[in-house]
């Protein structure tokens, strides 16, 4: 790790929740690694983690006292709650529990903890620990997809052992992973993007697209076979929600047109839903002009000739024939459009060849940079929560390790920001 990003901890100011769990333990060298980075963490317990430690050890580890009621008649007297989350750099929760990111997803605040996540402009870390169980039932998984849609960040949780004696996902993370996700956030900007109607704008280190309309396309594309069949992909959304999420952030005036997607809506922005691509294309086009626009949409290239009525099953009967039909190509119709923005931007999904298929993809569509993802067996890109990308530009490649697919967004930002200075565009 680089002299500039150990540095990253220096003077900032952590506050650590710590869930009720085995994984407690983990919390206290927690604290003394944030601590030895020059950090300065503020604890917060919940009642079910004082039953693992005492406040005590916190307290002697970190020199400050121990948060743990909502309601504090001292510090109640300055809103304490709201000081808390509001002067902290970051707020990071581990352990999360099951519970702790249930009520954090639906925004429920009935103890300090969670009063503070809502009531926080900062970023969270989560590192979750819980039986595998807890983990992979699919409401603690929707419980995650709508906290990352809300900007949080994820560490973990690892596989292993648990303390119940069952082996699968759901053991927190090593402390060494926890610090080096809350440095890499840390190096970032770490503060959510205000609610819609509130006139101050947080400061943007790095990623100034105040005044510019960035314009997004995201998730699938349903193409009807009939009425009740479609063709589909699979894509999540989650990498063109995240990016519509780190462009409000900094700054941006958002338009996303997304397909059908479970992701909750991004704050805001201006969405727009829609299922086949001829929707998304008059969509884009209605929604230009605008200084970026971002292609993250997995578009079906071709649509079937659609039967009025639902295609019958008869016995005996051959297997229907379906005539394709080519669909608008969105990302080429931009690049050229009279309307053109500044920068055109596209993903482009392989599964061989990826820097080649990439740059071909760059000249052949006409646009400024390709993304170009690997989504072949095993990769996990598609509906997965982390990305590996390969920027292409016409003067330049960058080759991003596999990160958080915010993380990833965030950069994506940064660059673009960077691309439409002065400095950049004179490249």
């Amino acid at each position: 790790m680089g002299v500039k990003l150990t540095q990253a901890l220096r003077d900032r100011e952590i506050l650590l929740i710590v869930g009720g769990g085995i994984a407690v333990y983990k919390s206290l060298d927690l604290v003394r690694r944030l601590r030895a980075l020059g950090a300065r963490v503020r604890v917060v317990m919940t009642a079910a983690a004082k039953e693992f430690v005492s406040p005590l050890a916190f307290v002697s580890l970190t020199n400050e006292a121990v948060h743990e009621t909502l309601f504090s008649a001292t510090d109640e007297q300055e809103m304490g709650h709201i000081q808390l989350s509001r002067r902290a750099d970051l707020i990071v929760v581990a352990p999360a529990t099951a519970h702790l990111l249930a009520r954090a997803a639906n925004g429920l605040c009935d103890d300090l903890a969670t009063t503070l996540m809502l009531a926080t402009d900062k970023r969270i870390v989560f590192a979750p620990a819980m039986n595998v169980r807890m983990w992979t039932h699919p409401a603690t998984q929707k419980n995650i997809d709508t906290l990352r849609s809300q900007g949080a960040y994820f560490v973990g949780p690892d596989e292993g052992e648990m303390a119940c004696g069952e082996f699968g996902p759901g053991r927190m993370s090593e402390v060494e992973d926890i610090v080096d996700k809350i440095i890499s956030v840390c190096a970032q900007e770490t503060r959510l993007p205000l609610p819609r109607g509130v006139q101050q704008r947080p400061h943007i280190i790095g990623n100034d697209l105040i005044g510019r309309h960035v314009l997004i396309t995201s998730g699938p594309t349903h193409e009807a076979i009939d009425p009740v069949r479609y063709i589909a992909n699979r894509s999540s959304g989650r990498q063109g929600h995240a990016l519509a999420h780190a462009a409000v952030a900094a700054g941006a005036r958002v338009t996303l047109i997304t397909g059908p997607v479970t992701l909750a809506d991004p704050p805001a922005c201006q969405v727009i839903h829609v299922e086949s691509a001829a929707q998304m294309s008059a969509a884009v086009e209605q929604a230009l002009p605008a200084d970026v626009f971002i292609g993250v949409a997995a578009v079906a290239d071709w649509r079937v000739v659609q039967a009025d009525q639902k295609i019958k099953k008869e016995p005996g009967a051959s297997a229907p024939v379906f005539t394709l039909v080519e669909n608008p190509d969105i990302l080429a119709s931009v690049a050229k459009s009279q309307k053109r923005p500044a920068l055109v931007i596209g993903f482009a999904a392989e599964t061989q060849n990826l820097i080649d298929s990439g740059r071909k993809k760059l000249i052949a569509k006409g646009c400024d940079m390709i993304i170009a993802n690997d989504v072949g067996e095993g990769s996990e890109v598609f509906g997965g929560a982390n990305n590996e990308a390969h920027v292409i530009m016409r003067d330049s490649l960058l080759s991003w390790p596999k990160m958080d697919k915010m993380m990833l967004a965030t950069k994506l930002i940064a660059l673009i920001a960077q691309r439409l200075s002065p400095e950049g565009a004179s490249r």
